[in-house]
């Protein structure tokens, strides 16, 4: 959540806070603030689609440097939307607003828009690292809170909320948090980290004692993520609060001060509810009272029993029993082995793409993934029933309709997307989510392979870790538009080369004697990435590589949710933005892949078989450059329509009863 201007606001009162020297002690972590924070205060590459090894080591010492100071963290992970939706304004708004802030990083501006993959990413880091974290089924607030509380220990985080909470440790604000500046303790020669906490007590106190439960009330006529009322504004208009202060800052400042002032004066929240409705029209009054009192909830109690989950592994919340989900999809949701993309598709019906940093006059990157999700949105919603969806356009569908939310050139609309049929052994009367676990894993692994377009003996030769990337970018390298161009397939295959050198020399015994020059081309790697990119973004190769981040990011999605027929990949050292660019210029020009891993015979071996695997699944001439103009925007078009009625031949199962179906991919149907 948040609350408009308050983190500022109580950053400029310093008896609002104690000094800590924090260690031997629980920590509750918000994960989802931490990743953000950790990404964006560490100066990594934000043009290039994600540094994922830098922001990794970055992650490691992090929770190094709390395992030095005896500091247990449990982090908290944010589900999927809330049932009632009622941040579903402002998530669109934030949707909006990153595709703005991506378009001015494109052109060379400023700004952060997060890497698709982070979240995937610091999970996979937390569950290396045996950090015990959860991934709450909607919003992690209450659940913080109410863990924090059990166990008396402070949070840490970077969301104004947790200054509304009643927390008994006090909330540790992220930016006070001195990680980077590990101290010893002279008299027990103790590590700790010099942290200030915020205690509610001490806002309370400055405010005549005012009553901590009016707090919630505060939160939510200022405005926060849930709720922001026009007819609030008459309130203001008409309340003698105090004046004064010069520009945006002062006057939200001022507003914030002035509110609690005149909150101070009530015993309890129904009386300055009351009170507040007295500046409203009649005729709105109780709407108001009913939204207002409705809003408070989101401050209120957890019911989930998160130290229980942390002991026993068990789950269970009102919320979790009301949605009525399989318990194999809860414990998956808990353990961060479903993403939040999954329950909103589930639940709500409705997905939200994230932009990244691409080339907005192109079609949006998500689009070459759309067979990928349609297949998820068909699992999902068990798409063999007989189903009449009517559109906004009075249109009918006899399939289950999701509704996206992604960009057209520089704004955020919403399509309406058909699911795909899928196998009888998937769909149909006597199978559900219930029952997907329970499919043959050969089955499942059928299904996860001909919607990527591939064969299994495609995948053998490579690493097991390689094999859903591998399959991936075969998907990728068929149907990426712009046509994927040969120094960008092995500028990628290059990045994955490094990555796994990371791995090998990371696991193997340096005294083998192919180390050395296994490390004097991992280094050459390391100075290649740290070179000085070039000024302006390529924007053509950002967006293809943007395209495969879609891909994986779907691919990845869909063998989640049939229960990884192929072993999950380590997201970790697969891709390296700032290195794949550079690479992706460097042969452009004039380098040789190839010459690249002369002295690793293993490593060479490895990049060849991947390219020819790759180079398999295409025609021959794929890759040959053509003296060809570029195509007009309309042959574009046609040869893409084309690409996504091909990937339907990838769903024919030999020897499978297929439910029938009119149009598998039918026309998007998009408004605002």
């Amino acid at each position: 959540m948040g609350i408009h201007g308050l983190m500022s606001y109580v950053g400029e009162h310093n008896q609002f806070f104690t000094d800590l020297q924090l260690r031997n002690t629980k920590i509750i972590i918000d994960g989802n603030n931490l990743f953000h924070r950790l990404y964006f205060e560490s100066n990594l590459d934000l043009q290039h689609g994600g540094d994922y090894d830098s922001f990794t080591d970055i992650v490691c010492k992090f929770f190094e440097t709390l395992s030095v100071c005896k500091i247990y963290p449990y982090v908290l992970l944010d589900g999927g939307c809330d049932l009632a939706d009622k941040k579903f304004a402002t998530l669109k708004e934030r949707a909006r607003d990153k595709i703005q802030v991506a378009y001015s990083i494109s052109r060379g501006g400023g700004g952060s828009v997060l890497p698709l993959l982070i979240p995937e990413v610091f999970k996979q880091i937390l569950t290396r690292l045996e950090v015990p974290f959860v991934q709450c089924v909607s919003e992690a607030d209450k659940d913080i809170t109410a863990l924090a509380n059990h166990w008396n220990c402070p949070v840490l985080t970077l969301d104004s909320d947790f200054c509304i909470f009643d927390l008994k440790a006090g909330y540790c604000p992220l930016n006070y948090f001195q990680w980077r500046n590990i101290c010893t303790c002279e008299s027990t020669l103790d590590c700790y980290i010099p942290a200030r906490c915020f205690l509610l007590e001490r806002l309370c106190s400055h405010f005549s004692h005012m009553n901590k439960a009016l707090l919630p009330l505060f939160a939510v006529m200022n405005g926060n993520d849930y709720i922001n009322l026009p007819a609030l504004e008459t309130f203001f208009s008409k309340v003698r609060l105090p004046v004064g202060g010069s520009g945006w800052k002062g006057r939200k400042h001022v507003r914030i001060q002035g509110l609690l002032n005149w909150l101070s004066r009530f015993a309890d929240p129904a009386e300055a509810i009351d009170n507040v409705l007295k500046y409203i029209k009649k005729q709105e009054r109780e709407e108001i009272r009913e939204l207002l009192c409705s809003s408070l909830e989101e401050y209120g109690q957890s019911d989930v029993n998160l130290q229980d989950f942390f002991q026993n592994g068990n789950y269970e919340s009102q919320v979790a029993r009301k949605l009525e989900l399989p318990q194999w999809m809860l414990e998956a949701f808990a353990k961060g082995n479903l993403s939040p993309f999954i329950s909103d598709a589930l639940i709500l019906r409705r997905t939200i793409l994230h932009v990244q940093v691409e080339n907005m006059q192109r079609p949006s990157p998500h689009r070459v993934a759309l067979p990928l999700r349609q297949v998820i949105y068909g699992l999902l919603l068990n798409a063999s029933q007989n189903y009449e969806v009517t559109s906004l356009s009075k249109q009918s569908s006899k399939m289950p309709i999701v509704h996206e939310f992604d960009r057209i050139q520089k704004t955020l609309k919403k399509s309406f997307v058909p699911t795909t049929m899928l196998p009888l052994d998937f769909c149909g009367d006597h199978h559900s989510l219930a029952t997907l676990t329970e499919v043959p894993v050969s089955n499942r692994l059928k299904l996860l392979l001909e919607t990527l377009g591939v064969k299994a003996s495609i995948l053998q030769p490579f690493p097991r870790p390689l094999w859903l990337p591998v399959a991936v970018t075969c998907y990728w390298t068929q149907y990426a538009e712009p046509k994927v161009k040969l120094h960008h397939l092995q500028a990628l295959l290059l990045g994955m080369v490094f990555g796994e050198f990371h791995r090998t020399l990371s696991n193997s015994d340096p005294a083998v004697f192919h180390i050395k020059d296994d490390k004097m081309i991992y280094e050459q790697f390391l100075k290649w990435k740290e070179k000085t990119p070039q000024k302006l973004l390529d924007l053509d190769t950002a967006h293809t590589f943007c395209q495969w981040q879609c891909c994986l990011q779907m691919g990845l999605y869909l063998n989640q949710l049939l229960s990884t027929p192929l072993p999950v990949p380590d997201l970790t050292r697969l891709y390296c933005g700032s290195l794949v660019h550079r690479l992706c210029q460097e042969l452009k020009s004039a380098l040789a892949a190839e010459n690249l891993l002369i002295s690793s015979p293993k490593m060479s071996q490895l990049y060849c078989d991947l390219l020819q695997a790759v180079k398999s699944t295409v025609p021959p001439d794929f890759f040959q450059e053509t003296n060809k103009t570029t195509q007009s925007s309309k042959e574009k078009s046609k040869k893409f329509s084309g690409q996504i009625q091909t990937t339907t031949q990838h769903f024919t199962l030999e020897a499978q009863p297929w439910c029938e179906v009119d149009n598998r991919f039918a026309s998007l149907m998009v408004e605002d």
